[in-house]
């Protein structure tokens, strides 16, 4: 059996009195697009975090190809083959689309800050920073400032820089959030795209998303996996109607959803 990319066991976090994620055990293998779907106030943005090293855990362990991760700063995991994206777009707003995505391509291929070169020398990083950018349909907006940019290529922009940095493991959190159904149904193509051959956890509230995109769902509910399996199963799961799904228009979206 292959090391999985993703290993999570007891995995708790508290805030104070709070107690936010309460026992999460998750196995994530290499290559799998895994989906972690649940209500507001579920923890699956706490349960990113902790992933990616934004919060430490209160108790419990993250490994990411077999070796463990928890309790590392989120740059030494990012170093290590994991990056994420976030609910709120997070670019640099002044720079091009070409240049944000080359800050991720100049970090993966090994370039450090130095003053004294000329990027447009580094022939190497234009083209993979070009193909990335291809990638996801942004190579003819190459030269627009991010904050130019329609909301939905902001976002589009955010998971190019997401996968620029050449990591194995990607995290996306609400990547179609506030988009239209024709912009998330490009989103979806793209992100099917852009991952190809990475493994994916993503969290999602659009069960068309959800249902089209995972291999594999996984339901937390309060802080704990309820559920988990192929989207099939976790459609006519009877714990996820009623603790997820629990009013009848919900019940019909989740049945409803391919």
């Amino acid at each position: 059996m292959s090391t999985p990319a993703l290993e999570i066991a007891g995995l708790h976090k508290k805030f104070g009195p709070a107690h936010i994620i309460r026992g999460v055990d998750l196995t994530i293998a290499k290559g799998e697009r895994h989906a972690i779907i649940g209500p507001n106030g579920a923890g699956k943005s706490t349960l990113f975090n902790l992933i990616s090293g934004y919060f430490q855990p209160s108790e419990g362990s993250v490994t990411m190809n077999g070796a463990p991760i928890s309790g590392l700063p989120a740059f030494e995991i990012n170093r290590r083959g994991l990056s994420r994206s976030f609910q709120v777009s997070n670019i640099f707003a002044n720079m091009t689309v070409r240049e944000n995505v080359r800050c991720g391509v100049l970090h993966s291929m090994g370039y450090g800050y130095s003053f004294w070169r000329n990027i447009g020398n580094l022939r190497s990083v234009q083209e993979k920073t070009a193909e990335i950018l291809e990638k996801v349909e942004l190579l003819d907006k190459a030269h627009v400032p991010a904050a130019l940019l329609p909301y939905a290529d902001q976002r589009t922009l955010e998971i190019a820089v997401t996968i620029a940095g050449g990591a194995d493991v990607i995290l996306l959190d609400e990547p179609t959030a506030g988009m239209s159904h024709s912009e998330t149904d490009r989103a979806v193509a793209l992100i099917r795209k852009a991952t190809e051959g990475k493994t994916l956890l993503i969290v999602e509230h659009d069960m068309g998303v959800v249902f089209d995109l995972a291999d594999t769902i996984s339901v937390l509910v309060y802080g704990e996996i309820i559920a988990s399996g192929k989207p099939e199963d976790i459609r006519g799961n009877p714990k996820v109607r009623e603790a997820y799904l629990g009013d009848e228009a919900d019940q019909q979206a989740i049945g409803g959803a391919a």
